[in-house]
């Protein structure tokens, strides 16, 4: 793993209801590769020791490293664990879009001094001891947090961040996380569009146009950038969508297969079944089964 190394992208999808994703996982897992993202992310260990990679720096972590990276600066920890030991949960992780600091900032003026904690994140940030123990709790809360409660938390988080003087940058300067930035801005502008409109109608040389590519440039580096076509990929949002939609609220399985974007429901159904190995209303029967569940626990 190094910076001579292409980095995989990691497709980060925020639901409806949400400006920003708040979660943590186990280890091994799925992310835990050398990846980018065009989000930023806050990054905290809460349990095993191994070795951290972040552009062009490799360090050592233990439980409380505390890492913010910037977007697309490639990344990656690996815990040193025997054997085929698994750990419930290894991190805490926080990821949010770069508009949503920036419109915190045009609309919040008093907090203009944040560009430069995210700035310096562009390199990647490691925080002091300290501010890891006190990052703890509010990033565990947020996870769970709802309403304005989450807002509260997240700003609180920032300013956490922000104050402490003693943060360190990793990736040196000359650091280069893609030899094809440019193409890779105009890659990430194609998925920030998708992002936003992959109920509607999307068609490739349209967001090749966007990009001002050709259809065949923008097939090739999307596919690198994403490791699917762009097909596969408005599928895999619709899919991811149309799950949301199913666990949370009483539409029919119609009415949410053209809600997502698809225009027949025999195509929902075919590509349902093929990501998630399951129809969808036997998705939705296991979902209530489970809620079910809880409820009498």
């Amino acid at each position: 793993m190094g910076a001579d190394m292409v980095p995989d992208i990691e497709v980060v999808h925020l639901g409806g209801n949400e400006s920003f994703r708040a979660w943590s996982h186990g280890y091994p897992y799925k992310t835990v590769r050398w990846h980018r993202h065009p989000e930023y992310e806050i990054h905290l260990v809460t349990a095993t020791t191994g070795k951290f990679f972040v552009g062009d720096y490799i360090g050592t972590f233990v439980p409380g490293n505390l890492v913010m990276i910037g977007p697309n600066l490639a990344h990656n920890w690996v815990s040193e664990l025997p054997g085929i030991e698994t750990v419930k949960q290894r991190c805490l992780v926080l990821q949010f879009p770069s508009a949503l600091a920036l419109n915190i900032i045009k609309i919040f003026p008093e907090l203009r001094y944040l560009r430069r904690l995210l700035k310096e994140s562009h390199s990647g940030l490691l925080f002091e001891p300290e501010t890891g123990l006190l990052a703890q709790p509010l990033m565990q809360e947020l996870t769970e947090a709802h309403g304005f409660r989450r807002v509260q938390l997240f700003l609180t988080l920032i300013e956490l961040l922000s104050r402490d003087a003693g943060r360190k940058r990793l990736a040196s300067s000359e650091y280069i996380s893609e030899p094809d930035v440019f193409a890779t801005s105009k890659i990430d502008l194609a998925l920030r569009y998708i992002s936003k409109n992959f109920s509607n109608e999307l068609h490739e040389p349209d967001l090749a146009a966007l990009t001002g590519q050709s259809v065949s440039a923008f097939s090739r580096a999307f596919h690198k950038h994403t490791g699917m076509t762009f097909v596969s990929y408005i599928n895999h949002l619709r899919i991811k969508s149309s799950c949301e939609l199913l666990t949370n609220g009483r539409l029919s399985i119609t009415d949410i297969c053209f809600k997502v974007g698809f225009n027949n429901v025999s195509n929902f159904n075919r590509q349902f079944l093929l990501q998630k190995g399951m129809s969808p209303s036997k998705f939705r029967a296991y979902d209530e089964i489970k809620i079910s569940n809880y409820n009498k626990a």
